[in-house]
């Protein structure tokens, strides 16, 4: 997996990124690592960075980078096992409910947090609140593939495994826009993904959704190819791969088990014979590129979409590459503008703008 691409934006002022110190595995020093190769890459990028200041203070100083990082306390922590419900109740001196708020306060312009999933869509969610006409907000990431940009969006790959016919037709509009402003697409290709592309096959909401695809490309500025199947999520035939957050999650989480069994396979390779290591060492600049390319912590960082606010999701394991990474996207999305541009594109087509909560659900007034 190469870089993250850069949408052609050019920076009028210093971004500031929100930073949840304390949500990865690794803990507060391998974030503040993060922030640092991020600073030393990128002068126009700038951190508020959340956790305890006694911690954070010596790694801020040890990194050198006092000048570009603001530190706000915050005692708390949300452990990755703690259950959604239980910190929207009790997370409000953590570090990452601090993160979210300094997003929903116009302090910072992109939130980032390596920590629990669940928790940080909550808190997102109840802080940031949802875009008028979105029922449900959706994980986005992105897929190495072989198009010119190298990367195609899937998305939801987490928020949450139900999603309906509507929900599936507010992801291809919100995955469209995200396409747009993050690599640079004028017109994204959008593919629902079905387990054939025959019309014939898949449910009855699956071909609900694909109608209602269908009839909203227009009005929010999309191509829609039709079904897809699970191997055309790397492919050159889409630009944004549409499926429900059970679907999506199994497919990234496989995905990057298999990038992984790739370089170890290629390691034991290299390594089982002598002259096999000397074949390693003449072709030791292409394993090196094709290392890259599937490294996952380079394109590490999911983004929720369809909230008042936009927040990155780092992988909890992330190292400092792949907190770097997360940061980078975040800079991208923040220097195009992407959450009023969302906004805009959901308010365009009148069937989201105008839809009413459903049955079971808060309005956002209640929530």
């Amino acid at each position: 997996m190469s870089d993250f691409p850069s949408a052609n934006v050019t920076p009028s002022k210093r971004i500031v990124i929100s930073v949840d110190a304390m949500g990865g595995d690794r803990g507060p020093a391998t974030v503040v690592a993060g922030l640092a190769h991020s600073a030393r890459k990128n002068p126009d990028i700038a951190f508020i960075l959340h956790g305890p200041e006694d911690v954070l203070s010596p790694l801020v100083r040890k990194r050198k980078i006092e000048d570009r990082c603001v530190i706000r306390h915050a005692d708390g922590v949300v452990t990755m096992d703690e259950k959604p419900s239980y910190v929207m109740r009790h997370g409000k001196g953590t570090s990452m409910w601090s993160a979210i708020e300094a997003v929903r306060d116009g302090d910072a312009e992109v939130c980032v947090s390596c920590g629990n999933t669940g928790a940080l869509m909550a808190l997102s969610m109840v802080r940031l609140r949802k875009l008028p006409g979105v029922n449900r907000p959706a994980i986005a990431c992105l897929w190495p593939s072989r198009n010119p940009g190298g990367f195609n969006v899937m998305l939801d790959v987490g928020a949450d495994i139900r999603a309906d016919a509507q929900d599936l037709m507010q992801y291809a509009l919100m995955g469209s826009s995200y396409a747009r402003n993050g690599l640079g697409l004028n017109r994204p290709r959008v593919g629902l993904l079905n387990v054939g592309t025959e019309e014939h096959k898949g449910s009855a909401e699956l071909h609900d959704a694909h109608e209602r695809i269908a009839a909203a490309a227009a009005s929010g500025q999309f191509e829609f190819v039709g079904f897809v199947e699970g191997g055309d999520i790397p492919s050159a035939r889409v630009d944004v791969v549409v499926t429900d957050g059970f679907t999506g999650n199994i497919a990234l989480k496989t995905g990057e088990g298999t990038a992984s069994l790739i370089r170890d396979f290629l390691k034991e390779a290299f390594n089982a014979t002598p002259l096999s290591r000397i074949a390693a060492l003449l072709a030791l600049t292409s394993l090196r590129r094709l290392s890259k390319r599937i490294d996952p912590r380079r394109v590490n960082g999911g983004v929720f979409l369809g909230l008042n606010g936009t927040v990155v999701k780092s992988h909890g394991s992330a190292d400092a590459t792949g907190v770097s990474s997360a940061i980078k996207l975040a800079f991208t999305l923040a220097q195009s503008g992407f959450t009023d541009r969302l906004a805009a594109r959901v308010a365009s087509v009148p069937s989201l703008a105008q839809s009413e909560p459903r049955a079971g659900e808060e309005s956002e007034q209640d929530q």
